[in-house]
C-alpha cells in the first residue's frame, strides 16, 4: 500500500510542478507581451544573437520544448532560416536550465505564501497586468509545492533495497541512465520535469551525481521528441529544424560521455554538500559547454540535416504560411502570427487588383490565370485565419492583442471582398478580350487615373492596419472622396461619349461595371482603416 501511496503522491507532485511551471510561464509571457514578440522579431542571421534570444524566450515561457516547437513553426512559415533556428535551439537548451536552477533552491517554506498572495490577488484584482503578476506568483508557489510533495513521496525510496539496486545498475552502466532520462522526458514531454524529479530525489539523499549525470544527458535527448512530433505535420524545412535539435543534443551527449568522471568531480567541488544544487549545476554546465563547442559548427549541423533530408526548402503558399496550431500554447506569439498572415492576405489581394487591371488594360491572359489562382489563396486564407482566430479567442491575451484580434475579424472580411472585386474586374477583362470590345483612349486614361487612386487608398489602409496608425485615416478619407468624385464624373463622361457615339453600348457597360468595382474597393479600404481606429 505504501508503494501505491508513494506513486499517487509522486504523480500529484509532478502534476502540480508542471502546472505551476505552465502557470508561471503564461504569466511571464503575458506580462512580457509585446516585448516577447519584439524579441522573436529580432532573430537575425547572427547566430550568437539567436542563442541569446532562445535563452531569453525559454526563460520566459519556462519550456525549451515550447521554444523549439515555436522555432519549427517559424521555419515552417519561412520566418526563420535553418541557420537562425540552430542558434535559437541552442539558446533554448540554456534557457531551460534556469528552471532547474530555480527549483534546486529549497523554497518549500515560502511556497504557501506565494500561493496565498497569488490566488487572493487573482480573485480580487481586475487589472490585467496585476493578474499576470499574480499568476507568476501563484505558479511559483504551486511549482515549489509540487517539488515538496515529490521529494516527500520519494523519502521511502531512500530505505528501499530494490531501488538501491536499480540505482547501482544505473551507476555502473551509464548508457542505462541515459536511456532512463530519455524515456522519462519523452513521456512527460519536459526536460524540466525530469530534472525536477532528479532534484526531488537529491533532496531526499537517495541519489548522487554519478547516477544523476547520465539521466540529465538522457533528458536532453528526450526533449527532442516534442520537436520531432511537432515537425511531423510540417514541410521538409521544418523537419530539418527538428533534426538539427536532435543532432545538437545527441552530439553534446557523445562529446561529454568520455568526460563524465572529471565533470562529476568538478560539480561536487562546486557544491560539496548539496546534491540538488549539483544536479542543477550539471544541467547548466552541460548545456552551456555544448553550445560553446557546437555553435561555431552549426553550419555543419545544417549541412547534415540537408544531407539526410535532401531537396529544396520550398514553402507551401496555397494556404496560411504563418499559422500553426502548436503556437496557440504561446498566445502572444500566435496573435503576432495572425497579424502577419492578415498582412500577407492584404498584399495578395492588392497584387490581384494590379493583375486584374493589367489583364483589362493590356489584355494579358496570363494575368487572368494568376488572378484566379490567387483568388483561391485569398479564400483559403480567410477561412484559415477565421478558424485560427476562433481558437485563439479561447486563450487569455493582453488587452492590446485582444483588440487587434477583434479588429482582424472585420479586416479579413473586407480584404476577401476586395479579392472578389479583383475577380469581377478579371471577368470584365475576359469579356472585353472575348468580344473584342474596344475601350477608347479617353476612357482608358480615366480608368488609369481612378485605379491609381484606388491602389493608393488600399495601400494606405493596409499600412494603417500594419502600423496601427490612426493618422493615416485622414489621408484615406481625402482619397476616398476623390474616388467617389471620380466615379460620378466618369459616369457623366461615359454618358456624354455614348450620346456622341464615341463608344459602343457594350464598352459603356464594361466601363461602368469597372468603375463601380474600383469605387467599392475604395469603400472596403476605408472600412479597414476605420476598423483600426
Amino acid at each position: 500500500m505504501n508503494s501505491i501511496n508513494m506513486f499517487i503522491e509522486l504523480i500529484g507532485g509532478l502534476g502540480l510542478f508542471l502546472f505551476g511551471m505552465k502557470l508561471m510561464g503564461d504569466g511571464l509571457e503575458n506580462a512580457a507581451g509585446e516585448k516577447l514578440k519584439n524579441i522573436l522579431e529580432k532573430v537575425t542571421s547572427n547566430k550568437y544573437m539567436g542563442v541569446i534570444i532562445g535563452a531569453i524566450v525559454t526563460a520566459v515561457i519556462q519550456s525549451s520544448s515550447a521554444t523549439t516547437v515555436m522555432v519549427v513553426s517559424f521555419v515552417n512559415a519561412g520566418l526563420m532560416t535553418l541557420m537562425q533556428a540552430a542558434g535559437v535551439i541552442m539558446g533554448a537548451n540554456i534557457g531551460t536550465t534556469i528552471t532547474a536552477q530555480l527549483v534546486s533552491f529549497n523554497l518549500d517554506k515560502v511556497a504557501p505564501l506565494f500561493i496565498g498572495v497569488g490566488s487572493i490577488s487573482l480573485l480580487i484584482v481586475k487589472k490585467k497586468k496585476t493578474r499576470d503578476i499574480a499568476s507568476i506568483a501563484l505558479g511559483f508557489g504551486i511549482l515549489f509545492l509540487g517539488m515538496s510533495i515529490m521529494s516527500g513521496s520519494m523519502k521511502p525510496l531512500a530505505e528501499s533495497e530494490s531501488f538501491a539496486q536499480i540505482l547501482t545498475v544505473i551507476g555502473e552502466n551509464r548508457f542505462l541512465g541515459i536511456l532512463a532520462g530519455l524515456v522519462m522526458t519523452a513521456i512527460v514531454q519536459s526536460s524540466s520535469a525530469t530534472t525536477g524529479i532528479l532534484i526531488a530525489l537529491a533532496i531526499t539523499g537517495t541519489i548522487h551525481m554519478n547516477i544523476a549525470l547520465p539521466v540529465i544527458f538522457g533528458c536532453n535527448i528526450g526533449t527532442c521528441v516534442t520537436a520531432l512530433l511537432a515537425s511531423a505535420g510540417g514541410n521538409k524545412i521544418a523537419k530539418k529544424a527538428a533534426l538539427i535539435h536532435l543532432f545538437f543534443n545527441l552530439m553534446g551527449v557523445i562529446i561529454f560521455i568520455p568526460f563524465m568522471t572529471p565533470l562529476v568531480s568538478l560539480i561536487e567541488k562546486l557544491n560539496p554538500s548539496d546534491v540538488a544544487r549539483q544536479v542543477a549545476n550539471a544541467h547548466t554546465i552541460f548545456n552551456l559547454t555544448v553550445t560553446i563547442v557546437l555553435l561555431p559548427l552549426s553550419k555543419y549541423l545544417v549541412i547534415l540535416a540537408n544531407k539526410i533530408l535532401p531537396g529544396e526548402n520550398i514553402l507551401e503558399t496555397e494556404g496560411a504560411m504563418y499559422l500553426d496550431k502548436k503556437l496557440l500554447e504561446t498566445p502572444v506569439v500566435a496573435s503576432g502570427q495572425v497579424f502577419k498572415e492578415t498582412i500577407r492576405m492584404g498584399n495578395v489581394a492588392k497584387e490581384n487588383i494590379k493583375l486584374s487591371m493589367n489583364a483589362f488594360l493590356e489584355e494579358d491572359e496570363e494575368s487572368i490565370k494568376k488572378v484566379y489562382k490567387q483568388e483561391k489563396i485569398i479564400n483559403n486564407l480567410e477561412r484559415e485565419i477565421t478558424d485560427y482566430l476562433v481558437l485563439l479567442s479561447n486563450y487569455e491575451l493582453p488587452d492590446k492583442d485582444s483588440k487587434l484580434l477583434s479588429i482582424t475579424f472585420h479586416v479579413i472580411n473586407d480584404i476577401e471582398r476586395i479579392g472578389d472585386h479583383a475577380k469581377n474586374i478579371v471577368e470584365l477583362a475576359a469579356e472585353k478580350i472575348n468580344n473584342n470590345v474596344n475601350i477608347g483612349i479617353e476612357a482608358k486614361d480615366e480608368l488609369i487615373s481612378m485605379y491609381e487612386k484606388t491602389i493608393e487608398s488600399l495601400t494606405l489602409a493596409l499600412d494603417c492596419y500594419e502600423k496601427n496608425d490612426s493618422n493615416i485615416v485622414k489621408n484615406i478619407k481625402i482619397i476616398e472622396a476623390k474616388i467617389d468624385k471620380y466615379e460620378k464624373t466618369l459616369r457623366e463622361n461615359n454618358i456624354r461619349r455614348l450620346n456622341e457615339k464615341k463608344c459602343s453600348a457594350s464598352s459603356s457597360t464594361i466601363f461602368l461595371d469597372l468603375i463601380s468595382n474600383l469605387e467599392r474597393i475604395g469603400d472596403h479600404s476605408m472600412n479597414i482603416a476605420e476598423t483600426v481606429v
